[in-house]
């Protein structure tokens, strides 16, 4: 299993980015997948899902500027923020997850859960 995490960079508040996350050697449809991020200095926190049945949960701190989409014909997820905000400064990482994971009643408990792989992140830098 190999996954790529892509688009990140450094931008003002305010601005917007889409993460994007190549994977081969598994089919994202047939997984809960999901974003977390590491901000420096702090735990790592789950971000948001989708689950084999398109279902998607966010994290009550990205809520509402935050959206997850995968393209099943393209094996990539995505992760589109906007508007962006210095506390989503943070390493994004995409991974499969057990199915747990997409039914959890706080998505930022994620990260707690051990995912079936991940990749090497993408940083996301926001300056105010």
């Amino acid at each position: 299993v190999q996954l790529v995490e892509s688009g990140g960079g450094s931008v003002q508040a305010g601005g917007s980015l889409r993460l994007s996350c190549a994977a081969s050697g598994l089919s994202i449809s047939n997984w809960c997948m999901g974003w977390d991020r590491k901000p420096p200095g702090k735990e790592r926190e789950g971000v948001a899902s989708i689950g084999r049945d398109g279902s998607t949960r966010y994290a009550d701190s990205v809520r509402g500027r935050v959206t997850i989409s995968r393209d099943n014909a393209k094996n990539t997820l995505y992760l589109q923020i906007a508007p962006l905000k210095p506390e989503d400064t943070a390493l994004y990482y995409c991974a499969p997850y057990p199915t747990s994971a997409c039914k959890l009643a706080d998505i930022a408990e994620m990260s707690r859960i051990v995912p079936v792989a991940r990749g090497q992140g993408t940083q996301v830098t926001v300056s105010s």
